[in-house]
C-alpha cells in the first residue's frame, strides 16, 4: 500500500469527504435507513478517519456515528469509501481496522453497520439477529463486531438515533 497520511476528519474535510462519498456511492444514498439515524447527530470526534495521498488528495474516509440498539450503546460504522484511483490498494481495510482500534481505545466496546456479510467478515463482523435497523433494510445485512468479548450477546431492539 502506498503511504497515505491518515488523521482525524476536521470540520475544513467535512465537504471534501462528502463529494468523495457521493463520487463512491449511488445517487439517493443519504436515503438510506442508515441516514436516519445520522440525521443532526455528529460523528464520533476522533473516530471518523480522512487519508491524503503524499499530494495531500483526499484519497479515503470513514465515519463512525453513535447509536442505541435497545439499552446498548453502540458504533455504526459508516460511511467508508476509498477514491477509485486507490482502490484495491487495502486503504478501506486499513481505514476500518484503524477506526475500530480507536474506538477500542476511547472505550467502545460494539460497532454495527449495514453491509456485504462476505466482504466486512474478514474484519470480524457478523450478522446480528435480533438487532432491528429501521425499514427498508434487509436484515442479513446488518452486522456487528465485538470489540470486547461477549458484548452483543443478548442485545436486541430497534436501531434509534443516539440521545445524549
Amino acid at each position: 500500500m502506498q503511504q497515505f497520511g491518515i488523521r482525524p476528519e476536521e470540520p475544513d474535510d467535512w465537504w471534501e469527504v462528502e463529494a468523495l462519498y457521493d463520487l463512491c456511492f449511488a445517487p439517493g444514498r443519504e436515503a438510506l435507513s442508515s441516514y436516519r439515524l445520522r440525521d443532526d447527530v455528529p460523528p464520533v470526534s476522533g473516530l471518523s478517519l480522512v487519508a491524503r495521498d503524499g499530494q495531500g488528495i483526499l484519497a479515503g474516509a470513514i465515519r463512525f456515528w453513535p447509536v442505541h440498539v435497545g439499552d446498548h450503546d453502540a458504533l455504526l460504522l459508516g460511511p467508508v469509501a476509498v477514491h477509485p484511483t486507490h482502490q484495491g490498494e487495502g486503504l478501506g481495510g486499513f481505514l476500518i481496522h484503524e477506526g475500530i482500534e480507536a474506538g477500542r481505545a476511547m472505550g467502545w466496546d460494539r460497532v454495527m453497520l449495514v453491509g456485504d456479510a462476505p466482504y466486512y467478515a474478514r474484519f470480524g463482523f457478523s450478522r446480528l439477529s435480533g438487532v432491528e435497523m429501521p425499514p427498508p433494510t434487509n436484515p442479513d445485512r446488518v452486522l456487528g463486531l465485538e470489540i470486547s468479548p461477549g458484548v452483543w450477546d443478548g442485545v436486541s431492539g430497534l436501531v434509534t438515533r443516539w440521545t445524549r
